[in-house]
């Protein structure tokens, strides 16, 4: 097992450690216009649920294989390497930290192509159906063939062109993945559960890339940002709401909506606030969460409360389809049911914010 004290950094996010810190600058208005800071501290067990579902454990089990397969033949010397395998996708989430990265434009066009052609073909082409066959002059002799006339008519300009769109990207994401799977620029953000550590990372430089080549990074300790539900109207006006991380007293911040979508209510965010809190607090073993499983050895805290409670190391992995679908409800039902707002703002022990 990891020794704690030579596996955390000193600055790793405790939350009896945390310093006591200069007052809070006020957020510019246009930051501070329709968002709430959200209380520091009293987490609940919670995370966002697309986080639970994001790999199931018939994923899990079907990765663990090819792992093992895939040693079985190195140490054989008979491994040959899958296409792709040598690009850096940017992602991780491990025991040490959460880094996200998104796809270039390029990727992202084939998967918002077989997205909307889905959406399309199963939700438009039948509203369209119906709208065009409800303009049909039922009460005039030979009403059968202007029917068939629009019906064509939606099919042509609605269902086909959404059909098409579906195929096409479908076809390129599963048979042509050199069109698609390509390297981001780089990550986004990190969180460093091991450092205490919030990274942007910065590409830019007056809109260019750095002239040197190389990636800024706005680095702070985890305990220097608050977290903020900012709203802000969909395409129809209604309100959607995003988790945003701000810090104190240097431009920085994370917008998370590239992580966990914006969302019409608050608990959702106030789920993925308490998951990165849960995450980053060494105090606390990290979430139990299937993604993380096969690193929970790893970490000390982790490690040791699941030597105490007597965890299954393989409780995710080994779990059957129906027990996974009921911890999804389960989830579903206790994230609108969260306390954030009844709670005290512990940070206000360190900080004094400005009105």
């Amino acid at each position: 097992m990891p020794n704690p004290d030579s596996f955390y950094s000193a600055e790793a996010y405790h939350p009896e450690r945390i310093p006591d810190q200069p007052p809070a600058e006020k957020q510019p208005w246009l930051r501070r216009f329709g968002s709430m800071r959200l209380p520091w501290g009293n987490t609940q067990d919670m995370f966002p649920s697309c986080v639970l579902t994001n790999i199931k454990p018939a994923s899990l089990r079907r990765q663990e294989e090819m792992d093992r397969v895939r040693d079985e033949q190195k140490s054989r010397d008979e491994y040959i390497p899958k296409p792709f395998e040598h690009i850096d996708l940017h992602d991780r989430l491990d025991n040490e930290k959460i880094r996200h990265a998104q796809f270039p434009a390029s990727s992202k066009f084939w998967i918002y192509l077989k997205a909307f052609g889905e959406f399309g073909f199963f939700f438009l082409s039948p509203i369209a159906l119906l709208s065009f066959a409800s303009i049909t002059s039922y009460s005039q002799e030979g009403w059968q063939i202007e029917l068939f006339k629009n019906l064509l008519d939606a099919f042509i300009f609605v269902a086909l062109p959404s059909l098409s769109m579906w195929g096409v990207g479908s076809l390129v994401i599963n048979h042509f993945p050199k069109l698609w799977i390509k390297a981001s620029r780089g990550p986004l953000w990190e969180f460093n559960r091991r450092t205490g550590l919030v990274t942007v990372f910065d590409y830019n430089n007056n809109g260019e890339y750095k002239k040197n080549g190389t990636i800024g990074e706005k680095v702070a300790p985890f305990y220097e940002f608050d977290a903020y539900i900012t709203v802000t109207p969909d395409r129809q006006g209604l309100p959607n709401n995003v988790l945003c991380i701000v810090h104190r007293y240097r431009d920085i911040w994370i917008n998370m909506g590239n992580f966990v979508g914006a969302c019409s209510g608050t608990a959702v965010p106030c789920a993925l606030w308490d998951y990165l809190q849960n995450y980053m607090d060494i105090s606390k073993p990290m979430p139990d969460t299937p993604e993380l499983e096969a690193f929970r050895h790893l970490d000390p805290t982790t490690a040791e409360h699941d030597r105490q409670t007597g965890r299954a190391p393989r409780y995710w992995r080994d779990m059957d389809d129906e027990t996974f679908k009921a911890k999804e409800r389960e989830m579903n039902e206790r994230i609108p049911q969260i306390d954030t707002f009844s709670r005290p703002n512990l940070m206000a022990r360190h900080v004094r914010y400005a009105g």
